[in-house]
């Protein structure tokens, strides 16, 4: 390897070196106490001046301090690697590190292959290096020519080059060539274990990972931390909790507790076996945690449905003064979807502008999906305009939140500009388009749509699109026909099908075909409260109140409890929630006036309560009582006088809205000048002026 020593890289100034004894072996100097360019600049300069810049191994050293040692002096390493007359393999070796390193694998595989026209032999060290920036850019074709040549070069049998090659394969999707290589190996370290490991991880092969696991164990093979952490991943996935506990012990017994990246893996396959609790011990006993951990543990709470404690953990998490990441951000949004927490997700999204992060497809998604189920669906709108990449699910997310929140029509428009852009809609896009048919009452469409699917798309009909089917026919009255439609499906329907035709015939007071699906209810889930009390209601809108209470006095003889109907209101940033009839609210007194208010000021406008909506064991004198007292009735009375004058009431219902509490939201709304967002167990209620977003429709 040859140097030209007269040119010197371009450089701000003039380098006067301060260097007065250097080493005559200056590799320590270099790529020990070169920390920045103008050390660069100084030394470079010096080797020159001595001509020590002519020993291969000194310009190697120079070229290793500015590709890979420092951060910003990428250009600065290729001046100085093009001052090389004939570089060898050590010096392309280190260019081609150092792109892959700075992010630039695209120019590493053109040094590569500029390296193979000079005619420079590779060595052991060069096939890993390129073998990265194969992985790197997903180059599968360009990662299959360099096995092709390892195997010419006689290099098949290194262990460090044929890790790097399982990496390559695994990464670029094909995990099964990767375990080839694997298996073909006749020597295999940890490292080559966690190679393959690392695989089954990034192809969700997590059954695999188990499996080979288990394999180790039984070929007593030595493992190490990183093998555990790719393990528990695939426990937690898996929601093996009996190999994720063995882990546990043997954390404990060989004092690995120290290691936080291994006990947020432990936090993390807890929280998705479910057990939460226990994550929680585990997360409060390390002594350091970090961003993932912190994220682990509010993930675990939010898909474990514990809300509120993974809002909880989150302000926690700020007052520690951790940014949160992307995962956090939309564990968070996902807590407020649920919880309705509109103010608390509000400023989320504040804080992703305020921090500049990037707007993901998962984390745009994650908005769209958060502010649709608070009933906020413009900005939905307004979030996905914003969003630079679009995938199917963010297409889906858009439709399914416009359907719930009555805007049925508008949803179909955008799943037709869907077909426009050429995203193919996939089983769950059906879902969202069926449901917004549904809840716009468009029975044509819908019946036209669900042909199409398997016609046009080739997506046969789930259980879902049965369902789907029953509650476009059922809420259109066309009760007979969701029912011969039930009867005439090829697969067997399922306790939600029979309840969803159940729930249309309270509506449409059908009791002949109500009737009948809740026998059938009793065989697919006797203790279901909702269908029981579904009958009770078509019973008791039609004035039979002996039927009505002989299925409560049947609920009662089986032990079966009827779930209370719960309503939650977010203000200024607090989540109060009420139930039927209670008075646990630290301000009930306050909130009983002002129902009496509400309710008083309403009658004037045109309010009768419908009584048959009250509890079926309250005495007659007390069932108007009853009927006021429901828990959005409570919330929405709460968000009158808590809240400014003309400001948006949401509230967030765990049950359907009863036709009472919908009539008299409805003059609510008119009456005191507000707009009131009900969310309920299947879509939103705009109430606005006296009308529902719904029409009358649910």
């Amino acid at each position: 390897m040859a140097v030209t020593l007269p040119l010197l890289p371009a450089k701000t100034g003039t380098a006067k070196t301060s260097i007065s004894l250097f080493p005559e072996n200056p590799k320590t100097l270099i790529l020990e106490q070169c920390k920045t360019i103008r050390d660069l600049n100084e030394i470079h300069a010096h080797l020159i001046k001595t001509r020590l810049l002519l020993k291969p191994k000194v310009a190697e050293n120079l070229l290793e301090s500015a590709a890979i040692l420092l951060p910003t002096s990428m250009d600065y390493a290729v001046s100085i690697f093009r001052q090389i007359d004939e570089p060898d393999s050590p010096a392309y070796n280190i260019m081609i590190r150092g792109f892959t390193l700075k992010q630039s694998p695209h120019e590493a595989i053109l040094l590569f292959k500029e390296m193979h026209e000079n005619s420079v032999q590779p060595d052991e060290f060069t096939f890993p290096c390129i073998l990265k920036a194969c992985s790197r850019l997903q180059a599968l074709s360009e990662g299959e020519q360099i096995h092709a040549l390892i195997m010419k070069c006689g290099f098949g049998s290194h262990g460090f080059v044929k890790n790097t090659l399982i990496h390559m394969y695994a990464n670029c999707g094909e995990v099964e060539v990767a375990r080839r290589v694997f298996d073909e190996m006749s020597e295999r370290n940890v490292r080559t274990w966690n190679s393959m490991f690392a695989g089954y991880t990034k192809s969700g092969n997590w059954e695999e990972v188990v499996k080979l696991f288990h394999e180790m164990l039984e070929l007593d093979i030595r493992f190490d931390e990183v093998t555990l952490v790719s393990v528990l991943t695939a426990c937690g996935r898996l929601a093996d909790l009996e190999l994720g506990e063995w882990i546990n012990r043997y954390v404990e017994e060989k004092g690995l507790k120290g290691n936080p990246t291994l006990i947020t893996s432990l936090v993390d396959m807890y929280a998705k076996c479910g057990q939460v609790d226990t994550a929680r011990r585990l997360f409060d006993q390390m002594d350091r945690r970090d961003v993932v951990a912190w994220s682990a543990m509010i993930s675990g709470y939010s898909q474990a449905s514990r809300c509120r404690e993974a809002l909880d953990l989150f302000h926690e998490m700020q007052k520690a003064n951790i940014d949160p990441n992307e995962i956090t951000m939309v564990s968070i949004l996902s807590s407020c979807a649920v919880l309705g927490a509109l103010e608390t997700g509000k400023w989320v999204h504040f804080f992703i502008k305020k921090k500049r992060m990037k707007l993901t497809v998962t984390l745009g998604t994650a908005l769209m999906d958060f502010y649709a189920k608070c009933g906020s669906v413009e900005s939905s709108i307004e979030v996905f305009g914003k969003m630079p990449v679009k995938n199917v699910l963010s297409w889906t997310v858009l439709i399914q939140g416009l359907a719930s929140n009555g805007q049925g029509k508008k949803a179909l428009e955008y799943f037709y500009l869907m077909l426009e852009k050429n995203v193919e809609p996939n089983d769950v896009t059906f879902i969202g388009v069926l449901s917004a048919c549904s809840h716009a009452g468009l029975v044509d469409e819908g019946r036209d749509l669900f042909v199409s699917m398997s016609r046009d798309f080739g997506i046969e009909p789930r259980i879902e699109h049965y369902g789907c089917m029953v509650d476009i026919l059922g809420r259109a009255g066309l009760i007979e026909e969701a029912f011969q439609f039930i009867k005439n499906m090829p697969i067997q329907p399922n306790a939600v099908i029979w309840r969803t035709l159940l729930a249309s015939c309270k509506v449409h007071k059908n009791v002949e075909i109500g009737e009948e699906s809740l026998k059938q209810l009793i065989i697919l889930e006797p203790t279901h409260s909702g269908d029981y009390i579904l009958l009770s209601n078509i019973y008791a809108s039609v004035g039979r109140w002996e039927d009505a209470l002989k299925v409560r006095g049947e609920m009662k003889e089986k032990g079966i409890k009827k779930t209370p109907g719960c309503s939650l209101i977010e203000l200024d940033g607090v989540i109060h929630e009420f139930f039927a009839e209670d008075n646990v609210h630290s301000q009930s007194e306050e909130i009983y006036n002002a129902i009496e208010d509400m309710m008083k000021q309403i009658k004037s406008a045109g309010y009768v309560p419908n009584t048959a909506e009250a509890r079926l064991d309250a005495e007659e004198d007390d069932k108007e009582s009853s009927v006021s007292h429901h828990s959005e009735k409570l919330a929405i009375a709460f968000g009158l006088i808590k809240s400014p004058p003309g400001t948006t009431i949401r509230i967030t219902k765990n049950l359907r809205v009863c036709t009472d509490c919908h009539n008299a939201t409805k003059l609510v709304s008119k009456v005191f000048n507000r707009e009131i967002v009900v969310r309920d167990r299947t879509r939103f209620h705009h109430f606005k002026e006296g009308s529902c977003s719904c029409n009358d429709y649910w």
